[in-house]
Formats: C-alpha cells, sequence, structure tokens
C-alpha cells in the first residue's frame, strides 16, 4: 500500500467534511475523476480520451478477456499476479487457450499464433522489470495484440503505454492513491473491439443526460468503458498523481531505484534496475517485522518496496536489521 502524501488527507479529509455537514453532491466529483484521468495520461504518454477509469484491475482485464474470439490463445507469463490471469482462465468454456512461459522467454515466445500478449511490466513476486522494447517489437511484428498491467510500475518506472494495445494499473500502490481507483488505457483502433460489460451512465457521452431511458448513447472515446467512480477515492487519487507528476517521474525513478540497489549492495546481492528488492532469508521476515519495518511476504520471499518516503536511513537500517538477523542465526 503507498503511503498517503498529505495532500491527499486534507483533499480527502474536506471532502468528507462536506459529505457530513450535507453539501456534497454526485457531481461535485467530476472535476477530481477528469483530473486525474488527465494526470494519468500524462503520466504515460496517452490522450486523455484514450484513458478509461474503474476500481480495480481484474474488472478492466475482463472486458478484455470477454471481447477475445472463441478459441483465442493468451500467452502469459509463469507466476503472474492472477488479476492479469484469471479472467482469461474463467473463460475456459470459450475455449480460450493461456499459455504461461517464464518472463524472459516472453518476446521469443511470441508467434503467429498468439492472438494476445498479457503480462506485468514489473513482476509483483520479485520486482522483475519486463523488456518492454523487445515484447513490443515482437507483439507488431507478429501483429498480436498487447495487454500490460503496470500497477507495480506506474509511480516509479517511466512507461510509455502508447506502445502497447491496452495497459491496465491499480491506483492504490506506487500512485499513492487510495483503493478503489484504476485506470485502462485503449488504443483507439481496438476501442470497438471492447465490449462494454458495465456500460452505465457514468460511460455516457454526456454523463449527467445518460442517467434514465435508452436508447444506449456511450462516449465515442475510452470513457464509454468507465465504470461509475467511487467519488471518495478519487477526491485523493487527484492530488496524488498530481503530486507524483510534480515530482518527475525520472526523480522518482532514480530515487527508489537507488534505495533499492542500497539495500541489495549491502546485503550482497547484484544491482538492479528495480525499485522492488526480494530477499531470500528465513529470518529477514521477523527481523523486520521485530524492528517495525514494513515489508510483504510474497511467494515465499521477503518483498521490500521503495519509493518517496523512503530515506537512505531506511534502506541503512534494513540492512542492518536483515545482516544481524542472519549473524544471530548462524551459518
Amino acid at each position: 500500500m503507498g503511503a498517503p502524501p498529505d495532500v491527499v488527507i486534507e483533499a480527502m479529509g474536506a471532502a468528507l467534511t462536506a459529505w457530513q455537514r450535507g453539501r456534497a453532491r454526485p457531481q461535485d466529483y467530476d472535476g477530481a475523476v477528469t483530473e486525474a484521468r488527465a494526470s494519468f495520461a500524462r503520466l504515460v504518454n496517452v490522450s486523455a480520451d484514450d484513458v478509461c477509469v474503474g476500481s480495480q484491475v481484474s474488472a478492466l482485464v475482463g472486458m478484455i478477456a470477454a471481447s477475445l474470439p472463441d478459441g483465442a490463445r493468451v500467452l502469459a507469463v509463469d507466476g503472474e499476479f492472477t488479476s492479469a490471469i484469471f479472467p482469461f482462465l474463467a473463460h475456459g468454456s470459450r475455449n480460450i487457450e493461456t499459455v504461461f512461459v517464464p518472463l524472459r522467454g516472453l518476446a521469443d515466445a511470441i508467434d503467429a499464433r498468439t492472438d494476445l500478449v498479457a503480462f506485468s511490466a514489473v513482476q509483483s513476486a520479485d520486482g522483475a522489470v519486463a523488456d518492454l522494447g523487445s515484447i513490443a517489437a515482437a507483439a507488431s511484428f507478429h501483429g498480436v495484440k498487447t495487454l500490460v498491467d503496470t500497477t507495480q510500475a506506474c509511480g516509479w518506472l517511466p512507461f510509455d503505454a502508447s506502445l502497447f494495445d491496452v495497459t491496465v494499473c491499480s491506483a492504490y500502490k506506487w500512485l499513492l492513491s487510495p483503493r478503489g481507483t484504476a485506470f485502462m488505457t485503449v488504443r483507439p483502433s481496438m476501442l470497438d473491439g471492447i465490449r462494454p460489460l458495465a456500460a452505465g451512465w457514468y460511460g455516457g457521452e454526456d454523463i449527467w443526460s445518460s442517467i434514465y431511458g435508452p436508447p444506449l448513447r456511450l462516449a465515442t472515446t475510452a470513457r464509454r468503458l468507465d465504470v461509475s467512480p467511487a467519488w471518495l477515492c478519487w477526491v485523493g487519487t487527484a492530488p496524488a498523481l498530481a503530486l507524483i507528476e510534480q515530482v518527475g517521474i525520472d526523480t522518482v525513478h532514480a530515487h527508489d531505484v537507488a534505495l533499492a540497489n542500497r539495500v541489495r549492495l549491502g546485503l550482497g546481492m547484484e544491482r538492479s534496475d528495480s525499485a522492488i528488492v526480494r530477499v531470500e532469508s528465513p529470518t529477514a521476515a521477523a527481523a523486520l517485522a521485530s524492528a517495525d519495518i514494513r515489508a510483504s511476504t510474497r511467494a515465499g520471499a521477503v518483498r521490500l518496496a521503495f519509493h518517496l518516503t523512503n530515506t537512505v536511513e531506511d534502506a541503512d537500517r534494513v540492512i542492518d536489521v536483515v545482516t544481524s538477523a542472519a549473524a544471530a542465526d548462524g551459518p
């Protein structure tokens, strides 16, 4: 979970007060959604017209899975986060085949038999960064559609969504937002082929005249795929993304990766290009918890994620705690 900046807490506090006093109106939240959509579009180098909003990755991926033809072949990564693959596996009755390969072999595995390659830009379990350029090039060469989950990437890794057909992102991690906001970018040439399974009033061409009766009148842009927003979550997401824009992704990237590599080197590991550090130690999880250092245990190892709130002192403390625990445990 990303730690919320002060501006997020302040914005949500003000919105809660307005709601409590009976002064909040549904349409008052549209500005936050619009601002967040525009910020995200700029962060990933696409037009705001190519961005739809939702609440979680699996629901967005589900629209893509439902839009595939029967018998489609999907190429995915071994050990992939399930929100990026369960929607395809759930369509087994339509004979959709999902094939899994190692991340390092993903680009080479793309061929003319593949209809869609679905993968995370950064793997959740260990922070491995995909070779985005090679995968995009291989998919383009073979005419294969691409879907990229950027949940563990957007907010610290420079990423160009225009290179891919579809990207999805939950904002509550590296984008420092409340849980309940997510984005999907859609290449314009893909839009007509995606079924708006959750079509509702918020996807209307004119939102506030789309709340009663037929005919179907969805927006002509990716907004047609919007899910009605969880209002207060978007109040927090807009300033969070604005802050990341203000700091700059290149600056965040340099800061985060430098701290991660400081820990890697301090623990006798090789440098990497990821802000996520995987520590395989039987004593690390308990030692870090005892020292009140927040870390996750994923896929049998400790996962540390370094971001804007972290300092060199934080990194050095991790090194001290992990090495001391390993020394106490003996050879």
